[in-house]
């Protein structure tokens, strides 16, 4: 049994991922870190200067964040103390926190790391990224929606979607959201939504001159972003130390 610890543990997606763990035959839920103790599925809840002692005390296996910015640093270097390896979903990273990460990690303990665990979105991402190659002459533009709730924008998967563009079509400047005269050059349009409940939407658009092609993906549940973790967190225990991503858990080419 994989032993697992979960950041995060009281909010939706923690509260998804214990769900599906406890529901697990192979995985084992071992106890969550969040703001305030308590408890979820049977395992205990601590607060985050609790977190050494909860992992020496379980022996985790594995530690699962989706929290925020402010909080992954300090759980990844307590994991990584620990040699615990890392499952991390965590968006808004700022370069400084990734390098504080990086630095923790390489060498120590292995982790995914990515912005989107949904398989959907490691396969829409690949299509993305043929398709920025074959229609690199086209007008781009990207759009994305997410609950009223997300802080950061554009979301993490939107970023990765025009690294992904960036590198088949060449760098353009990022337009986001367009008011008043603005003539369209070659630039990539941003748009992003908030409202409701919507659990996570993007899309891109080739425009040309008579016809327009449209790629998109459209998550209607957390489920789908906990499998992918779930799934990571199986293939990860074992690993070398690094930083992997939803490519190599699915073994797609990069």
């Amino acid at each position: 049994m994989v032993k697992v610890v979960i950041c995060g543990a009281s909010g939706r997606m923690g509260q998804t991922l214990g769900r599906m763990v406890h529901e697990s035959d192979d995985l084992e839920l071992v106890g969550g870190i969040n703001l305030k103790p308590s408890s979820f599925f049977g395992a205990e809840i601590v607060e985050a200067k609790d977190a050494d002692a909860l992992l020496k005390r379980t022996k985790a296996d594995v530690v699962i964040d989706f929290t925020i910015a402010s909080a992954v640093v300090g759980n990844v270097q307590v994991a990584a103390r620990n040699n615990c390896a890392l499952i991390i979903g965590t968006t808004g990273i700022s370069p400084a926190q990734r390098a504080e990460m990086e630095k923790a990690i390489l060498g120590h303990v292995p982790a995914v790391i990515t912005t989107n665990f949904s398989i959907g979105v490691a396969i829409f991402q690949q299509l993305v990224r043929e398709s920025a190659r074959l229609l690199k002459d086209y007008d781009i533009e990207l759009i994305e929606a997410h609950h009223r709730n997300k802080k950061d924008a554009p979301s993490g998967t939107a970023k990765t979607l025009l690294q992904i563009i960036e590198e088949e079509a060449g760098t353009r400047e990022k337009l986001y959201g367009r008011e008043g005269m603005t003539e369209r050059k070659n630039e990539i349009g941003v748009h992003v939504i908030r409202g409701g409940d919507i659990v996570g939407d993007h899309k891109v658009m080739y425009s040309k001159n008579f016809e327009t092609i449209e790629l998109s993906h459209r998550a209607y549940d957390r489920s789908v972003f906990a499998s992918g973790a779930l799934r990571a967190a199986r293939w990860v225990v074992g690993k070398k130390p690094g930083i992997y991503d939803m490519n190599d858990v699915l073994g797609l080419k990069k």
